[in-house]
């Protein structure tokens, strides 16, 4: 089976059989505040209803510490709240490795490279996201590479020693926020496009916040203390796709003449894999 196949397989499973996914309520005092501001619309069992498409409307997977003007990219500032100063706080040793990746970055991007991008770099990718979600389930489905994650409940322990680009999630709520502790994610993705980076000690901790119908509030906090002196936060905004029709674009991977699969645009003709999806039925059912 092509790997085409196997990803479009793989994502179609998980949109039609998310699973069980607990809801818990009790807020913590700061965010209880925080969340009281906005209530969201619920499904039947309460929590807050997150479906939809979503996007960040930042360039911060650029550069998550900020960048300079460049030619048809405007500066944008840190999304790192937490340190103040809006950097990365590294170990000495760890600096000279994000320096290499740096140097290396044309290159050496892993998502350049059709590696899917992790947690938390998939969530400000250029790209729309689907948070898809019922009484009991949620998963969000990304636009690259045919990510996606599935969130269990809290109460279910950790895959431990198993290494996946997305990371393994459990989720539980507060109050009317989403939160999804990230394990397990492996050393092979960057968080953004300079190379800023992390071990496969990482453990990320992130929070979904709905401000409004269609703005959604996004923090993550990274730990990892083989690459970071401290733990550190980011957070930003996403924005609801009211467009009608609003959906994910089948995003691909061709592999070149090189050997090497490389990324391509969604809107690219040569993107486009075609299938004969019947042909292929008759012709597994002639051969089974």
């Amino acid at each position: 089976m092509s790997r085409h196949r196997i990803l479009v397989l793989m994502t179609t499973v998980v949109v039609a059989a998310c699973v069980s996914f607990a809801a818990r309520g009790a807020a913590s005092s700061n965010e209880g505040k925080e969340t009281d501001l906005y209530s969201p619309s619920r499904l039947a069992d309460g929590t807050p209803d997150f479906r939809g498409i979503w996007q960040a409307r930042t360039t911060a997977y650029v550069n998550i510490e900020g960048h300079p003007a460049e030619k048809g990219l405007a500066a944008a500032k840190s999304i790192i709240v937490d340190p103040p100063d809006g950097k990365i706080p590294y170990l000495a040793d760890a600096l000279k490795q994000r320096a290499k990746n740096y140097e290396d970055r044309t290159s050496a991007d892993p998502a350049s490279n059709c590696f899917q991008a992790g947690v938390p770099r998939a969530t400000y990718l250029p790209t729309p996201f689907q948070i898809v979600q019922s009484v009991g389930n949620l998963a969000i489905v990304y636009t690259d590479n045919h990510a996606y994650r599935i969130v269990l409940p809290s109460g279910i322990p950790h895959d431990d020693g198993i290494d996946f680009f997305m990371g393994d999630s459990r989720g539980h709520w507060e109050g009317n926020t989403l939160i999804i502790d990230v394990t397990d994610l492996g050393d092979q993705t960057w968080l953004d496009a300079a190379g800023n980076y992390h071990s496969d000690q990482l453990h990320v901790v992130e929070r979904y916040t709905l401000l409004g119908p269609d703005t959604m509030k996004y923090e993550a906090t990274m730990e990892d203390s083989m690459v970071y002196s401290r733990p550190w936060t980011v957070r930003l905004l996403l924005y609801r796709d009211k467009n009608p029709g609003a959906r994910i674009i089948e995003d691909e991977c061709l592999e070149g003449a090189d050997g090497l699969w490389h990324h391509m645009s969604p809107f690219d003709a040569k993107a486009i894999v075609h299938h004969d999806y019947k042909a292929e039925l008759e012709a597994a059912q002639k051969n089974p």
